[in-house]
């Protein structure tokens, strides 16, 4: 018997121990359950969220090399157009170009889902020299933009971008009939929606070989594994299969601004200069090989854009409502709201595109839009018409606000 009290004696100062070691771990205890409230009330690292274009860097760097000859001029500098501005915001930041008279009619151009805004070069310095003011920017994740890396890339989205870069002006861009807008592939697509629900804005819109109304048999089963949500591969898969898709290569005739385009096109998309002006200058393939290399978040951003942006299939969707916006606008005055005066849009398609296919689009546009709602041209070429024909595309336009103007 006291050999089994013995065994269930403590030595002195045990039982302290022991409550010591009990008490630590209920504090333990509580602090895991509290720990994530404590920490969400910390702020989160803004380069959480977002991914940076080392191409700012990487184009200083180079643009004092090239002062001593030491490096290849940069195929888009940052000094490309007049007028340019690095806008600070809290999705990242945004290059921004504008110039031009000040008492000039106000464009935003658009570029596509590729190429950065030089792509539209031609065009802006067109309107430019016809007494235009002109706005342009690249998106998010392309160029010298930044790439939110925690949102959809969704026409809501973009529709923010618009509104950040206007508040960039020293002149007011907002109010009543304040710009026309003008976007080309993609860009036609955030277009269509900014018109649809901003048509107050407006005084016009024009859409060069516009995402929106690409019929969905257009969409290729690659397209549709590899880019869309709930996809059977894993999200990390689908980057690197994007990345090696993407990047521009001798041996394809398809480019990042034609998702779905046909190996066999008429024209190789990355050979075309960006500046027709300047057939020696960079082409297409050369600028888009050096935002591969320099800006991260361009294939997240573009990955996202084919998933949430209205590229395919609007019909009875965003152009529906698009439909309703320029029908009351071709009412009689006294019952005619503001902005997109003319009540249709001037939809300029090209007579090659493999991916907008002309006769389609312009039947489709008719179709949703109504046959008043639409100033249909087709120019000659293919996708890269918005590039390749700028000048031609910006009188066009000019041309079509003049046609129908009420006042």
């Amino acid at each position: 018997m006291a050999q089994l009290g013995h065994v269930f004696s403590r030595p002195g100062g045990t039982g302290a121990a022991i409550a010591g070691v009990a008490t630590a771990a209920l504090f333990l205890g509580i602090y895991l359950r509290v720990r994530p409230a404590l920490v969400e009330l910390r702020p989160l690292p803004v380069d959480r969220h977002i991914i940076r274009a080392r191409t700012r860097n990487a184009a200083s760097s180079t643009a004092k090399a090239a002062d001593t000859n030491d490096a290849p001029p940069c195929p888009y500098r940052l000094d490309e157009f007049p007028g340019g501005k690095q806008l600070r915001t809290s999705f990242g930041t945004i290059q921004v170009f504008e110039w031009g008279p000040e008492d000039g009619e106000k464009v935003l151009l658009l570029h596509g889902i590729g190429t950065p805004c030089i792509a539209l070069g031609d065009m802006a310095r067109e309107f430019v020299a016809k007494g235009c003011r002109v706005m342009l920017f690249d998106l998010f994740g392309r160029g010298y933009s930044d790439a939110p890396a925690d949102l959809p890339y969704d026409d809501r989205l973009y529709t923010t971008q618009i509104f950040l870069a206007l508040s960039s002006s020293p002149l007011p861009w907002t109010g009543t009939s304040a710009f026309h807008i003008l976007g080309f592939s993609l860009g036609g697509a955030i277009a269509a929606s900014f018109a649809t629900y901003h048509a107050n804005m407006l005084r016009s819109a024009t859409l060069i070989c516009p995402g929106g109304l690409v019929r969905p048999v257009h969409i290729s089963w690659r397209s549709r594994l590899s880019y869309m949500q709930g996809g059977l591969m894993p999200e990390w898969l689908v980057q690197r299969l994007a990345r090696k898709r993407l990047r521009p290569s001798s041996s394809h005739h398809t480019s990042v601004d034609i998702p779905d385009g046909a190996e066999d096109a008429d024209v190789d998309f990355d050979a075309v200069p960006v500046a027709r002006e300047a057939p020696g200058g960079p082409k297409v393939g050369e600028v888009v090989q050096w935002q591969f290399d320099g800006n991260d978040g361009f294939v997240p951003a573009y990955v996202s854009t084919i998933r949430n942006a209205p590229v395919y299939a609007q019909h009875d969707a965003l152009w529906a409502l698009l439909a309703d916006e320029l029908a009351v606008r071709r009412k009689t005055e006294a019952d005619r709201p503001a902005g997109l005066e003319t009540g249709r849009i001037c939809l300029i398609v090209a007579e090659k595109d493999p991916i907008v296919v002309a006769a389609e689009c312009i039947e489709d546009a008719r179709a949703v839009l109504g046959e008043a709602g639409v100033d249909a041209h087709i120019v000659k070429g293919g996708h890269e018409i918005g590039i390749s024909r700028g000048k031609e595309i910006a009188n066009i336009a000019m041309e079509s606000w003049t046609k129908f103007r009420k006042n």
